[in-house]
C-alpha cells in the first residue's frame, strides 16, 4: 500500500520515528509521502526523504499559514520542488472551517501554488475544508494546465467528486471513512471508481476508528483500505493493488507490473487473459484508454498458449476461487480451441468456468460453436449494451457489420440450450437503453441481466 499523505516531520514522531517506519514496513507500506505545510516543514520532509527510499516529499504552505506565502516563500518552494524526491506541490487550498488566515490570503496562496505546479509539471495536493464551491472555482480555472492532483482527505459531495474526476484528479480517503457518522462520505465514495481513489492517513491526525484515541501513523492506512474494500465489494488485495497503482500514477512513480499477465485475481474469482484482440471497437472500451484492469496490466506481447495458461492457473490454486473466468481485454472466443482445452482441465479439477464474451463466437468461426462448450463452460455472460441492431452497430462498431446483433441474439438462445447459466450485461450509459436491454434479456431471451457501471471495469 501507499500512504499518500502523512506529516512525519511533526513533533509527534520525534521520539519514535524509526519504530513508526518499522511498523509501516511490517504493514506492507511501499511508500509514504511526507507532506509539507510551510517552508520549514517542507525542508524537513525533503531531508527525511533523503534518509529512506520509502519516503517521498511534497512541498507547500497550508491554508492555515497562507499569510506566510510571500513571494520569497513561493520562490523557496520553487527551489525545493526541484529536489528529485519531491513528487507534488502542497498541501494547499482553502480552510474556511478555522479561517486561521484571511480568505483572500488563502486565495492568493492557493493560486500561487497552482501556478507553481503548472510551471514545474507536478501534481498538486488540495486541502479543502468547508470551501467546496470556492475550491471548485479556482481549480476549474487551472485544471486544464495542471498535470494532475489529489483531493486530500476528501470531505465534499458527489458533485465535487465528479468535478475532481473531470479535472483528472484522484480522490483520497483517510480515517474518516471508517467513522460511524460518516455515512454521507461513504455514499459519495461508493460512487467514485476505485481507479480514481488513493489512500492516506494524514498522520498524526484522523486516526481510523479501530485505533481512535491513539496517534495516527502510516501503518494504520490498512484500516482505511479494509473499509474501502467493504464498500466496493472487493478483496483487501484488490484495494491494495489498485490504490497503489493509482498513487504511482498520481506521483509519477515506476508502475512495476509490465504486462504479460496471463491470470489475475479480482475479488474471489480468477480471470484468464486470453487475448488482447477483439472483433468490436466499442466507443467506451477501456483498452483504448489504458491496459490496466483493477490494477493488473493486461498488455500481451503474444497470446498465451493453453500450456501457458494451465501453468499460470496451477500456480494460483484455482480451486480456492469461486470461479475461473475467461476474459481479458479482448474477445475470448477468438481463442476457442484454447478455451476448450483449458476448460476441460479446469472441470476435471472441479472448477466452475465462466466466459465473458461479446457473443460473436459463431460469426468468428462460421459455425454454431455452442454445443462444443457443453460440459466445459458453466456460465456465459454476453456484453450486449444495446437493444437494437442499429444502436449496437453505432456503439460497438463490430467488424461483421450491421447484422452482428441478430447473430448475438441467436448465440444467446443457443447458449440457453447447452450452458447452465446465461446472462446479458449492459452499461448504465443511457437509463432508457439500460431498461430496454433488461427487458430484452429477461422477457424475450429468458436469460439473466446485470447492469455494469461505465468506467468501472472488472
Amino acid at each position: 500500500m501507499i500512504d499518500t499523505h502523512a506529516h512525519l516531520q511533526m513533533p509527534e514522531f520525534s521520539d519514535d520515528l524509526p519504530s513508526v517506519l518499522d511498523n509501516a514496513e511490517a504493514a506492507g507500506i511501499e511508500y509514504i509521502t511526507v507532506v509539507g505545510f510551510d517552508v520549514d516543514s517542507s525542508k524537513r520532509a525533503i531531508a527525511m526523504s533523503e534518509q529512506s527510499a520509502k519516503l517521498l516529499a511534497a512541498v507547500g504552505i497550508h491554508p492555515h499559514d497562507a499569510s506566510t506565502a510571500s513571494e520569497s516563500a513561493i520562490e523557496e518552494l520553487r527551489r525545493l520542488a526541484r529536489h528529485p524526491k519531491v513528487v507534488a506541490i502542497g498541501e494547499t487550498g482553502f480552510d474556511f472551517y478555522r479561517n486561521l488566515s484571511p480568505p483572500e490570503e488563502q486565495r492568493e496562496a492557493f493560486d500561487a501554488h497552482l501556478s507553481l505546479a503548472e510551471e514545474l509539471g507536478l501534481p498538486v495536493i488540495i486541502h479543502d475544508r468547508d470551501a467546496h464551491e470556492d475550491s471548485a472555482h479556482i481549480l476549474s480555472e487551472h485544471a486544464g494546465r495542471l498535470v494532475g492532483g489529489v483531493m486530500h482527505c476528501f470531505s465534499g459531495d458527489a458533485r465535487l467528486a465528479e468535478q475532481a474526476l473531470e479535472w483528472g484528479f484522484f480522490v483520497s480517503v483517510a480515517g474518516p471513512l471508517t467513522y460511524p457518522n460518516a455515512g454521507g462520505l461513504r455514499s459519495v465514495v461508493e460512487q467514485i471508481p476505485i481507479e480514481r481513489l488513493v489512500l492516506e492517513t494524514d498522520a498524526p491526525y484522523l486516526t481510523p476508528q479501530p485505533k481512535r484515541g491513539k496517534r495516527n501513523e502510516p501503518a494504520f492506512v490498512r484500516y482505511v483500505a479494509q473499509e474501502l474494500a467493504r464498500l466496493k465489494g472487493l478483496s483487501l488485495d484488490d484495494v491494495e493493488r489498485i490504490t497503489s497503482l493509482n498513487a504511482k500514477q498520481l506521483f509519477g512513480l515506476p508502475m512495476g507490473e509490465n504486462g504479460e499477465v496471463v491470470v489475475y485475481p479480482i475479488r474471489d474469482s480468477l480471470y484468464i487473459n486470453v487475448t488482447g484482440a477483439c472483433t468490436n471497437e466499442c466507443t467506451f472500451c477501456t483498452r483504448f484508454k489504458s491496459p490496466y484492469i483493477k490494477g493488473h496490466n493486461l498488455t500481451l506481447k503474444r497470446d498465451p498458449s493453453a500450456d501457458d495458461i494451465i501453468g499460470a492457473v496451477g500456480q494460483r490454486r484455482e480451486r480456492s476461487y469461486k470461479e475461473v473466468v475467461f476474459c481479458g481485454l479482448g474477445e475470448p472466443f477468438l481463442r476457442l480451441d484454447v478455451i476448450k482445452q483449458v476448460a476441460r482441465l479446469l472441470k476435471e479439477r472441479g472448477c466452475k468456468v465462466r466466459v465473458n464474451t461479446n457473443g460473436q463466437a459463431n460469426l468468428i468461426h462460421g459455425r454454431n460453436v455452442v454445443p462444443e462448450l457443453a460440459g466445459l463452460v458453466d456460465s456465459v455472460s454476453v456484453s450486449l449494451n444495446s437493444s437494437t441492431a442499429e444502436k449496437y452497430f453505432d456503439l460497438c462498431r463490430p467488424k461483421f457489420g450491421p447484422w452482428t446483433f441478430s447473430s448475438i441474439l441467436e448465440f444467446i438462445r443457443e447458449c440457453k440450450k447447452h450452458i447452465p447459466e446465461v446472462s446479458v450485461t449492459a452499461l448504465d450509459i443511457d437509463p432508457d437503453e439500460l431498461e430496454a436491454c433488461s427487458k430484452l434479456a429477461r422477457e424475450e431471451l429468458g436469460v439473466g441481466f446485470r447492469e455494469r457501471h461505465y468506467n468501472e471495469v472488472g
